[in-house]
């Protein structure tokens, strides 16, 4: 596995090896003693899989209480996966990174508890996988706005995403619950 920080130093652009013969591939899609090596000690708790069609935008979305740490990874199709930093004490507060993982270059990313997160869907019939560092809670969850003004994703879009009713109802970011550590 490689490891390499992004725009944002806390988020980690992580790159599996894999090794291809005729009968398929092999990789090692999470090794905790590697990860932890290059991030720290964190502890999963929960898979969560999702499936989408093309042109879905999913988020922005964190949680405030029980902020989830997320390792995101895409094993059909092809997304374009934003975090955005909401940590009010951070240097890079409401910079976001976005970065293209698909099933063809085999990316993840590591995003730490404190940032909102979302992606949008670049082909149909994609399924994401992330791993959570804390147990999803409804009534703890919160959702930014996707095309707020004031954080201004560049999201890859040809024509307007599909979207929930949940994150139609996202609020802006000078209305949001934002992390203060």
């Amino acid at each position: 596995m490689n490891f390499k920080k992004l725009n944002i130093p806390d988020i980690v652009l992580i790159k599996p090896e894999f090794h291809q013969d005729e009968r398929g591939f092999f990789c090692e899609s999470f090794r905790e003693d590697k990860f932890q090596s290059f991030v720290g000690l964190k502890k999963f708790v929960q898979d969560n899989h999702t499936s989408s069609k093309k042109n879905v935008l999913r988020g922005l979305h964190y949680q405030i209480k029980q902020p989830q740490g997320k390792i995101v990874r895409v094993i059909k199709g092809k997304i374009f996966d934003v975090a955005v930093d909401l940590r009010k004490e951070s240097k890079y507060f409401l910079k976001w990174v976005g970065v293209e993982l698909s099933s063809e270059n085999n990316h993840q990313l590591w995003i730490p508890e404190g940032f909102a997160h979302g992606f949008l869907t670049l082909s149909d019939d994609t399924e994401v996988l992330y791993k959570a560092t804390d147990y999803y809670s409804k009534n703890d969850e919160r959702t930014i706005i996707w095309n707020d003004k004031d954080i201004n994703i560049d999201w890859p879009l040809i024509e307007k995403p599909i979207i929930s009713n949940k994150d139609e109802k996202g609020l802006e970011i000078k209305l949001a619950d934002l992390f203060y550590v």
